[in-house]
Order: structure tokens, then sequence, then C-alpha cells
């Protein structure tokens, strides 16, 4: 089937202004409506064959406005081209043609013997399609919330809308396009500002649009507005002599709450300032979607800037007079929250952590700093994090989570951690205790600042480790778009770490400590609470808090079963609880650990990817095993990147391939490689005599490999990543010859071994440095 467009296309027309009018549109809702109205608009004009030269699309509280501009008058006339059956085919199938056709035999057209049904379907005029695309837009429309209203509401099938639909605005050029959906009716009239033009106006097209409405105080323009409040707020506190603390979301949101905006500037109480800074400015935001601003040193003053959405008469004063009230009301009660959370010490307040549940299966937040308490100071007096003191680090992390419970962060959950650096800081603590608190959850996010200082190192680390160890041990990781316990940022969050700190970490061995630990908790929770169980623990398992070997716990059991008679009535009791739980960190362990390495990976290969490291290069590293410090990684992928953007690298690589490819057409049996050893004075020795029918060819590559693969070998153990890359180098020329100046399959099947194992020994001292089988070219 073919579409023909007839001769003649409708020249360009009219514009076409639609207007919903309702009750008030959250803010937040306005860009994701604004997007789908566009979606839909387009998807119906792309069902009619139109298209507009210009599209816009505005919001305001109160209303969703679209102009599409350059609309034709009429849709194009189409010619559709059906191929039928042969004229020679059985009368049923041409009958069946014309049925589907819905024409005569002598309207079909012959063409070498088969039959052609060309059917002219006319244009439509514009105005026709507009008038009824309207009703089936309003109806496709998707609000994240919506309400029925009216007395059509008891029905599943009436009208759904974000608030009550109240006027539809439909013109096309200067006509009206009538339509109706759910009992309103489309007309030339909108309203104006609901208090300086709350009455009629008369749209006469798109083109007096915008303007009739700024003459009544509404500017439709979404932009407009936020260039208004941005400017507005920033002059307001300029003539004051302040700095508007720069803040796009609440300008947007702003913006979306007015139709005409007015910034005013307005005071609070200076005694208020005693609260932190920042609950003052979340306090102004969240709650009052007001601005602050900083005086001249840069400090927060007692200054504020609220958008009115009125040009009042006394300039805006009785509505700061207003504003200002509601202000100190909530400023009160977060300095009640300052005062009354410092009256408890944060060691008490962590008391109060058992009430709250960190995961079912994970136990209470509580359970989880005591895990991490012993992990952050495990990774200080390990020196995993250096010049990182053990005791501080175990103090920073039991109180790190002591502020979830404090009457200011119940109100702002936004302040977790920061306030915890607040009241330690009040209270006396070490400033390195009262950092780690206050930026253990750093980084949050792409482009977050990374916290550096040891103490805030270890306990960050300790923090998200014990929470991936957890959500992996017990089979709950990220699946597909799915994440509800955020582990692909802490992962990320610990790649960020480890690279801005530069410090060494072995990821299987703190992994496998914060594995253990998890296991551990609830045994050694009964043991402190329990003395009779304490008496099976100490004869069972004194390698606690190590896991013993696998079929040791169940010996013991049998022995203790068989010597301590007097516990033979508890026994019962407590034995299955030990096998099980002794047990479980081995299994755990087993399963846990090469999964979350697995992640780490993945995550690693986001990260690069987004800084420009080619993630086959990161497989190729990852690849050769054994490789769980980061920092050596990346410094190795990177060299590997820089060496594979040169002629040495991209040459080489062919060479690999063409030899990995003759080995493993020739199958391992055949293969004998020619291995060179190292004697005692260090100089290279053949695994086996010379063999008599080498060529000068292969001797040449023999001789650059007993020198590459050692000074490669040197150089990846002395972490000299670009010098082992540029011993792989050396390699380039010998292997060229060497396909060029031999055959590798020769007739005489000794030869044929011997070079076989010089290809052997020049991928295995390839893959001393990378697996280059994982790179693509």
């Amino acid at each position: 089937m073919s579409d023909r467009l007839a001769s003649g296309a409708a020249n360009k027309g009219a514009d076409f202004l639609l207007e919903l009018r309702s009750e008030e549109i959250p803010a937040r809702m306005q860009a994701g409506a604004r997007a789908e109205l566009e979606k839909l608009f387009r998807a119906q004009l792309a069902a009619a064959g139109l298209e507009a030269s210009d599209l816009t699309i505005w919001s305001t509280p109160r209303r969703l406005a679209l102009i599409a501009r350059d609309l034709p008058e009429a849709t194009a006339a189409v010619s559709e081209e059906l191929k039928g059956p042969r004229s020679s085919a059985p009368p049923q199938a041409l009958e069946g043609f014309l049925r589907k056709t819905g024409l005569t035999q002598d309207q079909l057209e012959d063409r070498d013997g088969v039959y052609f049904a060309v059917i002219d379907k006319p244009g439509r005029a514009t105005a026709a399609v507009l008038a009824e695309a309207i009703p089936a837009i309003i109806r496709a429309f998707s609000w994240p919330k919506s309400m029925r209203w009216g007395k059509d509401s008891a029905s599943s099938e009436s009208l759904r809308w974000v608030r009550p639909l109240s006027g539809i605005v439909a013109i096309f050029g200067e006509e009206l396009l009538p339509c109706e959906v759910g009992g309103i009716a489309s007309g030339y009239a909108t309203r104006g500002h609901r208090f300086h033009c709350p009455g009629e106006i008369t749209i006469g097209s798109a083109s007096d649009y915008a303007e009739k409405l700024r003459a009544c105080h509404v500017i439709v323009d979404h932009e407009e507005r936020q260039t208004i409040i941005r400017d507005g707020a920033a002059k307001a506190a300029a003539d004051a002599g302040l700095t508007l603390v720069a803040d796009e979301g609440l300008v947007i949101e702003n913006a979306g709450l007015t139709e005409w905006p007015v910034p005013l500037l307005g005071r609070f109480d200076e005694a208020f300032l005693e609260v932190p800074p920042e609950v003052i400015q979340l306090t102004a935001r969240v709650n009052q979607k007001y601005f602050v601003v900083n005086d001249a040193a840069g400090r927060l003053a007692n200054g504020f800037v609220c958008t009115a959405n009125i040009d009042a008469v006394d300039g805006g004063a009785e509505i700061v007079a207003g504003n200002r009230k509601v202000l100190a009301a909530r400023l009160s009660d977060a300095r009640f929250f300052w005062e009354q959370d410092r009256k408890t010490t944060l060691a008490d307040h962590a008391k109060r952590l058992d009430r709250i549940t960190f995961h079912e299966k994970l136990g209470t937040v509580a359970d989880k700093v005591e895990r991490v308490a012993k992990l952050a100071e495990w990774l200080a007096s390990e020196g995993i994090v250096p010049n990182c003191d053990p005791a501080l680090a175990r103090q920073a992390a039991e109180l790190a989570k002591a502020d979830l419970v404090t009457e200011m962060v119940g109100e702002f959950p936004e302040l977790q951690g920061l306030m915890g650096g607040y009241y330690a800081r009040a209270e006396g603590l070490p400033d390195a205790v009262a950092d780690a608190i206050r930026d253990h959850y750093k980084p949050v996010g792409q482009g977050d600042d990374v916290p550096t200082a040891p103490v805030t190192v270890a306990v960050s680390l300790a923090d998200r480790l014990d929470t991936l160890a957890g959500f992996f041990s017990y089979e709950m990781p990220p699946t597909g778009s799915k994440d509800p316990f955020a582990l692909r940022r802490a992962a990320l969050a610990i790649i960020a770490q480890i690279f801005a700190t530069g410090i060494r970490i072995d990821l299987a061995k703190v992994i496998r400590s914060a594995i253990i630990e998890l296991g551990n908790q609830p045994v050694k929770k009964r043991r402190e609470s329990d003395p009779l169980f304490a008496r099976f623990f100490d004869k069972i398992w004194p390698e606690f808090p190590e896991a013993p070997v696998e079929g040791l716990v169940t010996k013991r059991s049998a022995e203790l079963k068989r010597t301590q008679p007097d516990l033979q009535p508890y026994f019962d009791q407590y034995a299955g609880y030990f096998v099980e739980q002794m047990g479980e960190p081995i299994i755990r362990h087993k399963k846990t650990l090469p999964t979350l390495l697995d992640f780490f990976a993945d995550r690693l290969k986001v990260q690069q990817r987004e800084a420009g490291v080619r993630h086959d290069l990161i497989d190729a590293v990852f690849a050769l095993g054994g490789e769980d410090d980061l920092v050596r990684l990346l410094a190795r992928v990177k060299a590997l990147q820089a060496f594979m953007a040169t002629d040495d690298g991209t040459n080489l690589l062919a060479g690999y391939k063409r030899a990995a490819n003759i080995l493993k057409q020739a199958g391992k049996d055949t293969v004998i490689p020619a291995k060179a050893g190292i004697a005692d004075d260090g100089a290279p020795t053949m695994a086996a005599p010379a063999f008599a029918g080498a060529t000068a060819v292969d001797q040449a590559l023999l001789a650059a490999l007993d020198t590459a693969e050692l000074a490669a070998s040197a150089a990846v153990t002395e972490e000299r990543f670009t010098d082992a890359m540029a011993a792989l180098a050396s390699l380039r020329a010998p292997i060229d010859a060497f396909f060029d100046g031999v055959m590798v399959n020769d007739p005489d099947e000794a030869v044929r071994a011997y070079r076989l194992g010089l290809l052997a020994r020049f991928t295995g001292a390839v893959h001393g440095v990378a697996d280059f089988s994982k790179i693509e070219g």
C-alpha cells in the first residue's frame, strides 16, 4: 500500500489557540502538564497529517494555554493505492478485495494483469480536525493526581482533571471551534486575575491572547514570570544592601503559584539568627516559599523575600507584615526545637535509636550503629583509612544517627547529619567527630562534595559498607530500574571517596568484615544476655567473631553433648541455633562477597564511562582477577586507555587477536609454550633448550618476549603501569615481523608447535598487563 499526496497541497493558514482553565494547578505539576499537552496535541496533528510551524505552551496556576502557528486551513487530499489479486484469480479473491475497498470491479485499474484500487480521500477542514481533537486531548490527559467533581462525579466515566475544569477557549484564526467536554462548552471568554480583574475577557484570536491577559494582570508566559521573580527578588535584596541566596527551584515554584508576581522584601527578628542558618533557610523555603538573603559579609541576614500575587496599593506593606508574622511563628517553632534538642546529649538521644527499625531483617537503627561503629574503628585501627584515630572513629559512628530522634530532624528530615554536627559542636565534642557526624552522608549525588577528613571517611565508608553487605546478604540487590534502598548510590559514593582520598582499600577484605559482623551481631547480643548460652558459646565458638571451619561446629556440638551432661536439658535449645548461626556467616560470605564485588565493578564502569573511560578497558583489567584495590585498578585502566589511543596499542591489539585466533584454531594439544624463567642472578632462561629449527625472526620474537615479560611484570608489581604499557609496545615490531616473515602453521609439526608456543608466550605476556580479549576493536 502506498500514499500519494494530491497535487496542490493546502496553503498555510491560521494560528490555533487552546486554553484550558481550571482551579489552581499545583506548581509542581505544571511542567509535566505542559509536556503532556504538547505530546497529546502533536499526536493528534500527526494522526491528521498536520504540522505546525511553531508550538508555544504556557501555564499559570489557573490555566494551560497552547498556541500552534501557521496551521493549514485543511488537510491535504490523499490518494490511497491498494494492490489486489491478479485478474486471473478466482472470483472469490476479487469479491473479497471489492468488499475491503468498497469499490466495484469497473472502478479497479488493471495493470499488467494485477488489479489496483485507487481511493481518493478528500482533505478535511483543519477546524473540524481540531474540534474533534480537543475532547480527545482532555480525556486522555494524564495527571499525577486528578479528581472528579459535580453531580456526575459518582460515575467512573466522568471527566477527571487536576482541579475542576471551568472553561475552554478554542479559536482557529478568528473562528470559534465548537466542542464540549463534561458539560463545559468552548467559547471566546476567559477570565483575568482573580482579584485585579475577575470578570470575563473576550479573546479574538491567538495574536491578542497574551496581551489581553496582561492587561488584566495575568502574565501567561511562565518563563517571563520566572524572570520577574528572579530579577525582582535580587533587586529587592540589593536595594537593602543585601544579597539574594539564589534558589532556582524556588523561582520556578513561585512562578507556578502566581499570575502577577511581585517580589517584596521583609525582615524578621534578629534574635532568630541564633538558630543554624540552614534551619532558617529551610523553614522559609519549605513552609513559606520565601527566599533568604545574606549580608555584606556573606552571613545569613534577618531578611526574606516573599512573592505576592497582587499589585498592592500600599506597596505591599500589609502583605510583608502578614508574612513576617507567619514566618516568626515558624521560626519560633524552629528555635524551640533547637533549644530542646540541646538539653539532651547526643549519646542520650542515641539510646532511643532502638525504637526505629532500620529493616525487618537487619534490625534497628541501634543495631546498625553498633555494626558501623565496630567497622569504622576497624578501618582506622587496620590503617585502611590512614591517619584516623580509632577511638574518634568509633565515637563519631556511635553518634552519627543520634539526630534522627531529635525534634528538629523530625520536622526537617533533610537536616539529618547536619543537625547532629551542630549538636555535637554545641556540647563540646571534638571537631573531627562533629564534622564526621555532619558529613557522613556525603556525597549524596553527582557533583556533591566528597569529604576527605579521615574520621569522616571511616564513618562514611563503614555506614555504606554495612548497608550494602546487609541488603546483599539477604538477597535484596537492585533490580532493573528499581533500587529502593539506594544501593547503587551507596556504591558510587564509596568509589568516589576512595578516588578522592586515594586510600588503598582491599574491597574483598572490608566487605568480608562487614558480612561477618552482620552475621555475628545476633549471636553476640544473645551471649551477653544469656549466661547459660555463654557456656555453650565459649565451648563451641572460641574463634568468635571469626567463623570456624565448616564441619567444626557439628563436631564440637557432639563432643559437648558427651562431656557436659548437665547441659543436656538445654542442648536441643542451643545446639541447633549454633549450627545455624555459625554456618550462616560462611554461607553468606561465599554468596555475597563475589556478588558485591561484581556490583562494584558494574558501578565503577558506570562512573568511569561518564568520565570518558571505555568500559571494555575496565573489563580488560577486571578480567585478570584478584584486583580489589580500586585506585590501582583505575591507574592501570587509564594507562591502558592512553596506550590504546596510540598506533602501538592499536597494532598490538590486532596482533593479539590474530595470535589468539590461530591458537584457538590450533587446539591446546598442539601448543608447546617456550616459557622463559628467571635464574638466581635475575637473567632470563629458557624452560627448554632453544629450538634448532628457529629462524632469525623466531629468535627475535623470543628475545623480545624474554625482555618484555620481565619488564612488564616488574612494572605492574611496582604500579608503574605506563612503563608496563611501554614494555608491551616493544613487542609490536617483533610480532608484526613474525607474522610477515614466517608461516605459523608450518608443515613440519615440530616447527608448527614451536611457533604456536611463541604465540602462547606472546598472548601470555600481554595478559600479564590486561586481558586484551575483552578490548573492542
